[in-house]
């Protein structure tokens, strides 16, 4: 077999398989390797991953009629998607409606918003994403002196594990709060249904892990404590909106297409790879229904900024130090420009 991009084997598998992998069980798992249950997931070609992605989705969908998984993956009020994916044209109608000022009248007290010219976004140099040393928005840990110290030092609060599992919480947070943001799906013209925010969820999970491979061994180790928390969340997501019956099934299904993808990606950002093989990834992955469906017209301009932003955010966290990544005291790039004088609002 030929070898891959990422530098991680999982477990019964030949060291010449550099694919990334991670173990529900971190205890079991060998130094240096992310694995998942067992080591039956491989990465699919695109026909097989958009076929099982496809399956999976529609058995959620039925399984969904009440569009709770939609509902477990969106907190907003707006009103919920009658399908877990659309066509681009679609889909940017119905967000385009979803921030009409009529749709939101609270938007106007807010103040204007930024215009939007996708052409001209993540075009900025790269800089690192560590937060401050002042921003209110920092993880620490908490300092205590005398008997409390004492106490918490003997029940291992502060052992290195403890710390990894506090950090690796953080560093998903920091995930989790980006991708649940309005405003990424309404810059990449994106309708939140549970297939959009998955992609979105796996694609920054994979900016994450592709930066902490730089660090080494230390860095494998805490993507485990990382990947463990994902699989919770996303397990609990899905269990909490009501569907239950065959949650490990669909469970691995969805934990088959998150190697995949995040292969896929590995290859797309590679040196070998082309300008375009990201863009006609991000397409198939994130917007289209089935991979042999051609790349909208319409959506092209606002593919190749959902990849410039991918290549741009993957520089930034290559800049952004290891003490930012293992605490989680960074903050990925907004998606909106910044309003530096007050912004004519469109009609």
């Amino acid at each position: 077999m030929g070898t891959r991009p990422c530098g991680w084997t999982p477990r019964g598998v030949s060291a010449a398989i550099t694919i990334p992998r991670f173990s529900p069980r971190p205890r079991t798992a060998p130094a240096g390797r992310f694995s998942p249950r067992g080591s039956e997931a491989r990465a699919e070609g695109k026909g097989k991953a958009m076929s099982r992605w496809r399956a999976v989705a529609s058995r959620l969908s039925a399984a969904a009629d009440s569009h709770l998984l939609s509902r477990a993956f969106s907190k907003g009020p707006s009103p919920l998607p009658q399908a877990l994916s659309r066509n681009f044209s679609k889909a940017a109608a119905a967000t385009a409606t979803s921030h009409s000022p009529s749709a939101a009248p609270s938007a106007a007290a807010a103040g204007p918003r930024p215009e939007v010219r996708v052409n001209s976004l993540f075009l900025s140099k790269p800089c690192s994403l560590a937060l401050p040393p002042d921003s209110p928005l920092r993880a620490e840990d908490p300092h205590y002196e005398g008997i409390k110290r004492l106490m918490l030092t003997l029940l291992l609060f502060y052992s290195k594990q403890s710390k990894s599992i506090r950090g690796a919480n953080a560093v998903y947070h920091r995930i989790t709060s980006h991708v649940d943001k309005p405003d990424i799906y309404e810059v990449f013209q994106l309708e939140k249904t549970f297939k959009t925010t998955f992609s979105l969820l796996v694609l920054h999970m994979w900016l994450v892990l592709r930066r902490l491979k730089e660090e080494g061994k230390d860095g494998v180790k805490f993507g485990q404590y990382i990947y463990e928390t994902y699989n919770h969340d996303v397990e609990l997501r899905v269990s909490k909106a009501g569907v239950n019956l065959l949650l490990t099934k669909w469970m691995k299904e969805l934990e088959k297409i998150f190697y995949g993808n995040i292969v896929k990606y590995d290859t797309a950002i590679s040196q070998e790879a082309s300008q375009d093989d990201l863009v006609d990834i991000i397409w198939r992955n994130v917007y289209a229904d089935e991979a042999s469906q051609p790349m909208d017209a319409a959506a092209i301009p606002t593919v190749q900024a959902l990849a410039r932003y991918t290549r741009r955010e993957a520089t930034c966290l290559s800049l952004t130090d290891k003490e930012a990544m293992f605490s989680g005291n960074f903050k990925f790039s907004n998606v909106l420009p910044n309003v530096s004088h007050p912004a004519k609002q469109r009609r």
